[in-house]
């Protein structure tokens, strides 16, 4: 174990210079009520006319597009819309959407919806440039030229995409994760717009509310981790705190609550685009593709899971984590605050509905799942590596008994 520890402390060694060398940017952030029209008119002064709106059905039957055609339509901006993206979209879902766009003559892409839709899109829009097949770019720095435009507006608060160098797509065969990673993959602009998020279901809310909260605390404790996105990570992770159950409950259409989960997923992306994630996601990732477990709620479940077991190498920032969202007291000792954070999340899945296990995980397929999970997690910058019986020990407490 300590040979491979070693080994893959030098690919992160090799990985964090590159990062740095890179760079990424920030897109240009409107906020607020009505912000996504902001973005309409921003998309307008760019001398964009035709643009491809990627999103998701259920998005065009609730009217929450209609709008921003409107909008679009007033500016005199040429629209096509490409609905056909559904959770976790897989590579023949962003061929047919190229497809579209190239019959539209799409000179931009606008994203409407969540994660998947903004994931979608931006490697629809990397490959339209490259006129590469999306399967290709898988890996990093696939891309030599720049992507088409990209325009997002969320419509959930959690997965900060709008914010990444990053875009997740299942393979159509195998159902696993794969992950195209560029900083040409950050959009142009985005709007984080609370009026389209007061209508939400609560367990969507939950869910990609502790989305957010595992990107504020992964990046936190990685060893990736600045001072810059320690900033941001522990910005989002006290928000998500204090606005998901408000969000969760009687305040769910209170746009203020709304707009602070907004930012909290925003800073959040922020943190883990430069500072990566960890276990949590590994394990997620794997879940999803076995069984369609939605992200969110794999994350939801696997956090305080994941952070037991790294609580030793975490201890001190797990605590600096908790003063900072008023977790404990300040007599405890940086121990006792670590197991109090972690208690602390235990709690508020609870509150929000969220199940401590999840029912579709087989025995048998554990094995299987650990594997998986090491090979993508030993890439990421964790505070301790985990080895096979470790993390079948883990995914093992998330399975019902």
């Amino acid at each position: 174990m300590f040979a491979m520890t070693s080994l893959y402390r030098a690919r992160h060694a090799l990985l964090r210079i590159a990062i740095r060398l890179i760079g990424t940017e920030k897109p240009t952030t409107a906020i607020g009520p009505d912000s996504s029209l902001q973005l309409c008119k921003m998309m307008a002064d760019l001398g964009l006319r035709k643009v491809m709106i990627v999103t998701d059905k259920p998005l065009v039957e609730l009217g929450m597009i209609d709008g921003i055609k409107a909008k679009l339509d007033e500016l005199k901006i040429q629209v096509a819309v490409f609905d056909a993206i559904k959770p976790d979209p897989t590579f023949e879902v962003v061929r047919e959407g190229i497809t579209r766009a190239r019959d539209a003559s799409s000179d931009a892409i606008l994203a409407v919806g969540g994660g998947s839709s903004i994931d979608a899109a931006k490697v629809m829009a990397i490959s339209l440039t490259n006129n590469k097949d999306p399967q290709k770019m898988v890996g990093i720095l696939k891309g030599r030229k720049q992507a088409l435009p990209l325009f997002v507006i969320p419509t959930t608060a959690g997965t900060g995409s709008e914010a990444t160098v990053a875009a997740v797509i299942s393979n159509d065969v195998s159902h696993q994760k794969e992950v195209v990673l560029d900083p040409k993959l950050v959009p142009v602009a985005a709007a984080l717009d609370p009026a389209l998020m007061t209508k939400l279901p609560n367990h969507i809310t939950a869910a990609t509310g502790m989305d957010a909260l595992t990107h504020a605390i992964e990046s936190y404790i990685g060893v990736f981790a600045t001072d810059e996105t320690r900033f941001y990570g522990a910005a989002a992770a006290r928000m998500v705190f204090e606005n998901l159950p408000k969000a969760c409950g009687e305040q769910s259409e209170d746009l203020e609550v709304r707009e602070h989960m907004a930012l909290a997923s925003y800073y959040a992306g922020l943190a883990f685009t430069k500072a990566h994630v960890g276990y949590v996601h590994a394990i997620a990732h794997q879940l999803g593709g076995k069984y369609g477990i939605p992200h969110g709620l794999a994350n939801a479940v696997m956090l305080p899971l994941v952070l037991e077991f790294s609580k030793d190498a975490a201890r001190h920032k797990l605590a600096e984590l908790a003063r900072v969202c008023s977790i404990g007291s300040l007599s405890m000792s940086d121990e006792q605050l670590a197991q109090a954070f972690i208690d602390h999340i235990k709690s508020l899945n609870k509150q929000l509905g969220i199940p401590a296990t999840l029912e579709k995980i087989e025995r048998q397929d554990i094995p299987q799942l650990a594997t998986a999970a090491l090979k993508e997690g030993n890439s990421y910058p964790v505070p301790c590596f985990m080895d096979q019986s470790q993390c079948e020990a883990v995914i093992a407490r998330a399975m019902v008994s």
